[in-house]
């Protein structure tokens, strides 16, 4: 078994990697496989809603960190996303990349176990667990499609 943990912070070893590293220890401890991927500090494209998804499986914007988390996503039978909290949110970087992967990578997701954590100095922590939850449960609710997971706006090309 294998769970892909993906870092939000654009501070590769900070406070964000240090929970993430905690939750794959407990989980290596257990037999199961865990890496972290790091979402670094460049420009993270966000969707633009354009639909491509739907017929090119993939999203059009196939930049490299998208590629290795969609690469990554497949292989994996669980995934836990961090990230700090920004004014009472989630990082920006990392939510649109979440954005691009859930609504492009429906099928690699599933009903796949997720998980969310989120590290804060003051406020905010639940705000931002819950948008960071959203996904999972987005993912998994009776409204997507039965056949391939699609989310409604790709149901015409399903």
């Amino acid at each position: 078994m294998k769970v892909l943990l993906i870092n939000g912070s654009p501070r590769r070893e900070g406070n964000t990697f240090i929970a993430l590293s905690e939750v794959a220890r407990t989980l290596e401890s257990e037999g199961v496989q865990a890496e972290i991927v790091h979402i670094g500090t460049k420009a993270v494209q966000g969707c633009i809603a354009c639909g491509k998804c739907a017929e090119l499986g993939h999203c059009v914007f196939s930049d490299a960190l998208y590629t290795t988390v969609r690469e990554k996503l497949a292989d994996a039978d669980g995934v836990v996303v961090g990230s700090p909290v920004y004014y009472a949110g989630p990082n920006g970087s990392l939510c649109a990349l979440l954005d691009r992967v859930f609504y492009s990578c429906g099928k690699y997701l599933a009903y796949k176990p997720g998980a969310a954590v989120a590290v804060c100095r003051r406020g905010g922590a639940s705000a931002t667990f819950d948008r960071l939850n959203k996904y999972f449960t987005i993912m998994k609710t009776p409204r997507g499609c039965r056949r391939c997971a699609c989310w409604p706006a790709t149901w015409p090309a399903c």
